[in-house]
């Protein structure tokens, strides 16, 4: 990866006139920190003020561990010796989004936003990897994709940076379009459509509109890459072109023109061919699974997009490894063997608990054993609203299609699931996840995949957690 330049970040005349604050000192910071919990030596801290939660009555502790500076809007007891440190503005949220706006402003980088009811966060990691090999690139960490996280990743971001890739969440209405304005991609990426976040939609084809609003904020001659195989694809389409954006569509189908040709399953990972405007390449990644295929091909579509080149855009791809709780993998010793542990603990929907199950049916017993069985462990699957029974339910004709041996669910929801499942099938139920785990390591046997997956609040990542460390 290119470093970006060691020049500082914020120098204190920059920072106060991005925030319209004022301040007496001088200094420079070289990061930005909202949490005095991580807050770094030589960052600026921005004292943000939440329901439940005020970053004012942190902001010496943040200095005292070596944070350059504050930006405050109240008196900080307790702060005389630093006041030379602080920028004083009206509202440290708005100054956070100011300054977001004034490091987009700064840079000639090209920018790509990503959104998508599942693969966000992976899809951000693959062109994070496909750009660092063109130019020095700056990333969203984690899933930092909120109303603070967007503005805060901007804000990280150097005048030198070449390329940027924001990943873009929402759980409710409105949420897209002011994140998309903000960042003001010259290509956005849609993922896919799916079932998620229903409690907060009336409709999948209301969540359709939502993620098109990432279009909102496209440059002049933005770029829409979306999937043309999803079933809201005419909706993304029209939108496009109500927002003036040209669309590249990626798929399997005869409408993309970024096509995966095929995909398959290798002892490592995935090995992809597909073609972009009628040139094939192929390539391998260390991440398994279709979604994984398509999620790539989204992504370097995305680097066609904004001029980058497709060859080492692949290449690169050899390093993705999936992120912790989206499919990473572990072994783990057992009697007579090993056991696969795949964790998608992290978040789930109908679609991906499918799109998992799918996966896991191209899998023949890929850690040895003449008896290896495929296994799911599944929590509930949060905000799918008045039906979110019947979803839970309705996973059990794609688990019968997918030859998923045995399932073990935790959660109320997930009852509905297991009592939907032939017997044959019904691991067993628990009233959550922490409840499995015994059960999971006396039924496990060595050959056995047994992959987790739940909504973050149902803590399926315990399950992973009890297993221990890899091999």
């Amino acid at each position: 990866m290119k470093p970006l330049t060691s020049a500082p970040l914020w120098t204190a005349a920059d920072a106060a006139k991005a925030v319209s604050g004022t301040c007496t000192g001088t200094w420079s910071a070289t990061g930005i920190s909202i949490d005095s919990r991580t807050v770094a030596a030589g960052d600026l801290f921005i004292a943000l003020k939440g329901p439940s939660f005020d970053g004012h009555g942190y902001v010496v502790e943040a200095l005292k561990k070596g944070a350059a500076a504050a930006i405050v809007h109240q008196a900080v007891p307790e702060s005389g010796e630093y006041h030379d440190r602080l920028i004083v503005v009206k509202d440290t949220f708005l100054a956070l989004e100011n300054l977001a706006r004034a490091a987009r402003a700064r840079t000639d980088a090209k920018i790509i936003a990503v959104t998508g009811s599942v693969g966000k966060t992976g899809t951000k990691e693959a062109l994070k990897l496909a750009l660092a090999v063109q130019g020095a690139t700056h990333a969203t960490e984690g899933n930092l994709n909120n109303h603070w996280g967007v503005p805060l990743s901007l804000a990280r971001m150097p005048a030198s940076t070449q390329f940027g890739v924001f990943e873009l969440g929402m759980n409710h209405p409105g949420e897209i379009a002011p994140l998309s304005k903000l960042v003001r991609p010259h290509a956005a990426v849609i993922t896919t459509v799916e079932a998620a976040h229903l409690e907060f939609f009336a409709s999948v084809a209301d969540i359709a509109e939502e993620k098109a609003a990432i279009m909102a904020g496209l440059e002049p001659g933005g770029i829409a890459v979306m999937p043309s195989d999803n079933p809201h694809y005419a909706r993304l389409s029209a939108a496009a072109k109500r927002y003036g954006a040209k669309i590249v569509a990626f798929g399997t189908g005869g409408e993309a023109t970024a096509r995966l040709f095929a995909w398959s399953l290798t002892p490592d990972g995935t090995q992809v061919a597909a073609e972009f405007d009628d040139e094939r390449i192929m390539y391998d990644m260390i991440v398994s699974g279709r979604h994984w295929a398509l999620n790539s091909i989204a992504a370097i579509a995305a680097v066609k997009a904004i001029g980058g080149n497709i060859h080492l855009a692949a290449a690169a791809l050899a390093r993705l490894a999936a992120p912790v709780g989206r499919g990473a993998r572990k072994i783990i010793k057992v009697a007579g063997g090993k056991v696969l542990l795949i964790d998608e603990s992290y978040n789930a929907s109908p679609a991906a608990v499918r799109v998992l199950a799918d996966t896991m049916a191209q899998m023949h017993q890929p850690v040895g054993g003449a008896t290896g069985r495929l296994i799911m462990v599944l929590g509930d699957m949060r905000e799918l609203g008045p039906k979110a029974a019947e979803l839970h339910a309705g996973l059990a004709e794609s688990l019968k299609a997918a030859r998923i041996d045995l399932v073990y669910t935790a959660g109320p929801m997930m009852k509905h699931l297991h009592d939907a499942l032939p017997e044959k099938m019904r691991g067993a139920h628990a009233a959550d996840a922490v409840s499995l785990v015994g059960i999971l390591q006396k039924d496990m046997r060595a050959g056995d995949v047994i992959a987790v997956k739940g909504s973050h609040a149902s803590r399926m990542d315990l399950v992973v957690e009890a297993f221990g460390s890899k091999e």
